[in-house]
């Protein structure tokens, strides 16, 4: 979801048609990531790599940041506002709340593609 969220934030956030305060929820997002990352310079890079061209790299980001364990409650929060405030229909509509404990071969969002093999 956090991933999800910087690539909408990203996207939203080109030109002059994002609000103010889509801007300033990416932008305390990013910084959220950021200082949770200090220290860890590849995922930094991939982070800052995909911040400028978002959705390129966006698998290998989720892990990474998976990994490192980057993502706390604050980061969620940020995520989920900012998710909210640019599709708030699906926001409502439960789009972006996800709970698989024990889930295994997963993917959650729009337009994926997997394969498995067990």
């Amino acid at each position: 979801m956090v991933v999800q969220a910087l690539v909408a934030g990203a996207s939203t956030g080109i030109g002059d048609t994002a609000s103010e305060a889509v801007v300033d929820t990416y932008s305390v997002l990013k910084g959220a990531l950021v200082r949770r990352l200090a220290g860890r310079h590849r995922t930094l890079k991939q982070l800052e790599e995909f911040a400028a061209d978002p959705g390129v790299g966006e698998a290998e980001l989720t892990t990474a940041l998976t990994i490192t364990g980057t993502v706390d409650l604050h980061v969620l929060e940020m995520a989920t506002r900012l998710l909210s405030l640019i599709d708030p229909a699906g926001t409502q509509a439960g789009k972006y709340q996800v709970h698989l404990p024990g889930a295994k071969g997963v993917q959650v969002g729009d337009n994926n593609t997997q394969h498995n093999t067990f």
